[in-house]
């Protein structure tokens, strides 16, 4: 892997890690695209802490706030994470099995999409009746964790799913959007680790993967930002388009 391959991976890995576009869906396909379907355990790892950084910067306000007394936003974001970490724990060898060749990227990217019409489709039907979203509670909470747990499929986006499991369950945009934020922090962090525990395989020179790392993290910020104000204005249109003709293009190249 040269400089640029790295920098462009790095660069995707941020921007969609937030956006509700699918980051593992993204590498994957770009990975098929220029050859490169192994880069290496410890090369993902430091994208991952990229991004990890990245939105711990943004929302480092919030995170202090889990550590203060009486920590209830520390145990709602614990509870919300057990659907997802239970799933990975029993059903990761069938997803990767599965899933992780890309051959359904282009029917998770068009379940992408469909979720953020949902989403768009609910918020609006809320805004027409008046009605004031809830701070994230124990309802909310589990609605987004467990569709956490849907978005562990390569090519469904874990903050489209999120979003939309707060959004269904009568949460304030706001608040979700910072609660799916502060979802992400165990599950970029658990990624790290797991590649860690996993045997740093692959051949990667330094320059190469400090460059990636620094756009993930620089492209995680952009993107981290952007995502936030999506939310809130809750208009998804250019991604419900942009989702649906990546899902077609990503049918087209496996059929070509």
């Amino acid at each position: 892997m040269n400089v640029w391959q790295a920098l462009l991976l790095g660069a995707v890995q941020g921007l969609t890690e937030f956006l509700p576009v699918s980051s593992s869906g993204h590498l994957l396909l770009l990975r098929e695209l220029l050859g490169l379907e192994e880069a290496g355990v410890l090369f993902d790892v430091m994208l991952h802490v990229g991004t990890l950084a990245a939105v711990i910067v943004v929302f480092r306000k919030d995170i202090a706030a889990c550590f203060r007394p009486p920590f209830a936003r520390a145990a709602l974001l614990i509870f919300a994470s057990v659907p997802a970490a239970v799933a990975g724990f029993l059903l990761s060898d069938f997803i990767d099995g599965a899933f992780g060749g890309g051959e359904f990227l282009f029917a998770s990217f068009a379940l992408t999409a469909v979720i953020l019409i949902l989403t768009q489709r609910i918020g609006r039907a809320r805004d027409r009746a008046g009605l004031i979203g809830e701070k994230t509670g124990i309802k909310q909470a589990a609605a987004m964790g467990l569709m956490q747990a849907v978005a562990l499929i390569p090519g469904v986006s874990r903050s489209a799913s999120t979003v939309f499991g707060g959004v269904a369950s009568g949460g304030e945009r706001a608040d979700v959007a910072a609660f799916a934020f502060m979802m992400s922090l165990p599950v970029i962090a658990g990624s790290a680790v797991l590649g860690l525990t996993g045997g740093l395989n692959g051949n990667v020179e330094v320059a190469p993967m400090l460059v990636g790392m620094a756009a993930a993290f620089l492209c995680g910020l952009v993107s981290a930002s952007a995502m936030l104000k999506i939310v809130l204005k809750g208009r998804y249109v250019p991604i419900i388009i942009y989702l649906f003709a990546l899902s077609v293009f990503s049918l087209v190249i496996r059929l070509i």
